[in-house]
């Protein structure tokens, strides 16, 4: 059997890092000899975890267009140029067999100098509307896999693959107990719990919900929390905590790394609507209500979570309501047991498990290595 080379390219945050991830887990389960090589950019948070994970990766000096400052995009399209350069030279010095783009700066250079090499392409896209990079990336692209109905807006019909996001695999073991979850974070096995969760970077809006709302936490005797701030405010929630008294049954940490742990123990979950997210929430099954956020593009995650609010899977609040009737509604959820257990039956028909095998499968067979 050849070697195999594979480069994965993308990032800039959680939901385009843990799919690579889990892309590349799965490649190294079918194909231990395979050798992988990420491609990120620098200065962005794929540069820690992928190492972290146990893979390579090289970082282009790529950066996105403001669509704000227009004027700012001159030093923009020199780091384009320079990262352009840079994938030409290592993709000839690794020489894959096959590439994978999930979206992000990076994958742009990466992907294009690839695809103009006539090395086979696969675009991973993880929202219901598509990124700006795998729209451009998808004209020379051999397949494209995605997670929501309808993407033939976007991209070629018959290079769409409906794979489902892939997930972070340590999730999926099930061997931890509820009460046993609650314990090992020092939580009261008793107590319904809210896990509050702003993606890898934290949520302003949704921070604010908390810290505007702390007589309100501290007033509830059977409910508690668990809050991840997200490293980028976590200084200065902190400060306003001391100023301010943290509530008991307020558990706050600024990056949960067992997210396994967290999710076990919560009744409810309070995210982002994010792909990622809300493909773990799916797989999980966990009852949830979703503040998508309006810093994106083509408000994209309103339209991931509509997707479930019409099947009856998920609960929304808009951003711009978050800290009037966020609290509150979650605590009126979090103690209606019926509720929960219809929201958790709904998201679980849309959970997609094996979405790292199958796409997985398809790089191999973009690489010649299966029929």
């Amino acid at each position: 059997m050849k070697d195999l080379r594979i480069i994965i390219s993308g990032g800039g945050t959680g939901g385009h890092i843990f799919p690579a991830v889990s892309i590349a887990d799965a490649l190294k389960k079918k194909r231990p000899d395979c050798e992988i090589l990420f491609v990120g950019a620098q200065g962005r948070m794929e540069m820690q975890r992928v190492p972290a994970a146990g893979y390579k990766i090289i970082g282009l000096p790529i950066a996105g267009f403001d669509r704000k400052h227009l004027w700012k995009n001159a030093a923009v399209l020199w780091k384009v140029w320079k990262s352009q350069r840079e994938a030409r030279k290592i993709v000839k010095d690794f020489r894959p067999d096959v590439a994978v783009g999930v979206g992000g700066y990076a994958s742009g250079p990466t992907l294009n100098v690839c695809a103009g090499l006539g090395v086979p392409t696969l675009l991973q896209e993880q929202n219901s509307y598509a990124g700006v990079t795998n729209k451009l990336l998808a004209k020379k692209a051999n397949r494209i896999c995605v997670a929501y109905d309808g993407m033939e807006r976007f991209f070629p019909a018959e290079k769409i693959m409906f794979t489902g996001n892939p997930v972070r695999q340590n999730l999926l073991a099930d061997d931890l107990r509820k009460d046993d979850a609650k314990k090992s974070l020092g939580l009261d096995p008793e107590k319904h719990t809210i896990l509050v969760v702003g993606g890898s970077l934290g949520a302003r809006t949704i921070n604010e919900s908390i810290l505007n709302n702390l007589l309100l936490i501290r007033s509830q005797k059977d409910v508690q929390f668990i809050w991840q701030t997200g490293k980028y405010y976590s200084a200065a929630i902190h400060q306003e905590l001391d100023e301010k008294g943290c509530p008991d049954n307020l558990l706050v940490c600024d990056f949960i790394s067992d997210m396994r742990t967290a999710y076990c123990a919560a009744d409810l979950v309070i995210s982002r609507a994010g792909a990622g997210s809300i493909s773990e929430l799916c797989l999980l099954a966990k009852p949830s209500i979703l503040v998508p956020s309006p810093n994106v593009a083509e408000d994209h995650q309103t339209k991931n979570a509509m997707a479930l609010v019409d099947k009856q899977a998920a609960v929304c609040v808009k951003d711009d309501e978050a800290q009037r009737l966020l609290l509150a509604k979650a605590i009126n959820m979090v103690t209606d047991s019926e509720a929960l257990r219809v929201l958790s039956e709904n998201i679980k028909q849309l959970a997609r498990p094996h979405a790292a095998d199958t796409i997985a499968d398809e790089v191999l067979r973009l690489a010649g290595q299966i029929e």
